[in-house]
């Protein structure tokens, strides 16, 4: 579903704040893959999913999505490939659009816009049924503006947004980070159940080691753009948060010295 092949990307080159954030990755996921991925600060994992969505071009590889060889396509032409959730959730939606309206957009995104833009009833009946699965009540406010939901609510329904066409490949964004712990894991939860029920191939990074280790079938650790260590299976059932900090130390040379993924622990 995924082929990430020998991508290199360096910011500022050429100058004294030169990076180099991706060092020669090589990813690639199968179809219902859902992939943790955890790494410190400046590791190159938003570096990595950006790629992936077109953010930026890379300076060497390719990128494959599905068969589809996207690597020199612009972020626009990748969205119909790609849902996507952010670490803010303010991002993914306009705010001073009605939630019913938010999700027309979803519906309609990658499709070509003619005349018929208007919701339709049955559409509505639709969102409404959709929002009715995340248990916020919020299949009763179709009319009300996003900017007024609390962030959980905002983060939902992104993430329902970012499956309404089942994507190729799901990707989220350290999307639990601003959300308190229970509505963090209540945001997770449900991400779970959309991959699952829709059979999505996903990406997720994540700070939490124990979020990292809990949810997906595959986790990879990431240190200075490169991917050093990956489990699956038994392998990664059995891990624990002291095992991730001993192998990143001795795949990295280092003590990991990020602090909110220490305080996870």
């Amino acid at each position: 579903m995924l082929k990430v092949n020998n991508v290199y990307k360096t910011f500022n080159k050429g100058t004294v704040n030169e990076k180099r954030a991706l060092n020669g990755v090589d990813l690639e996921l199968k179809a219902g893959d859902f992939v943790t991925i955890i790494g410190g600060n400046g590791a190159g994992k938003s570096t990595l999913l950006n790629s992936i969505c077109g953010v930026f071009t890379v300076d060497r590889g390719s990128i494959v999505i599905d068969g589809v060889d996207v690597t020199k396509l612009p972020e626009h032409k990748r969205a119909k490939y790609l849902g996507r959730v952010f670490q803010d959730p303010m991002m993914g939606t306009a705010a001073d659009m009605w939630i019913e309206e938010n999700m027309s957009l979803a519906l309609r995104r990658g499709k070509v816009r003619g005349l018929k833009w208007a919701i339709t009833n049955k559409e509505r009946a639709m969102y409404k049924e959709m929002l009715s699965h995340l248990g916020l009540g919020l299949e009763n406010r179709l009319s009300s503006k996003v900017g007024l939901l609390s962030g959980g609510q905002r983060q939902a329904l992104t993430l329902l947004m970012a499956v309404m066409q089942k994507p190729k490949l799901l990707l989220l964004d350290e999307h639990t980070a601003a959300l308190d712990p229970k509505t963090a894991e209540t945001v997770l939860s449900l991400s779970e159940k959309f991959i699952a029920e829709e059979s999505l191939t996903a990406m997720m990074i994540t700070h939490n080691m124990n979020d990292a280790i809990t949810h997906g079938n595959r986790l990879i650790m990431m240190n200075d753009g490169k991917i050093i260590y990956s489990a699956s299976g038994e392998e990664k059932k059995k891990l624990t948060v002291d095992d991730l900090l001993k192998k990143f130390a001795d795949l990295s040379g280092s003590a990991l010295a990020n602090d909110r993924m220490l305080l996870s622990k």
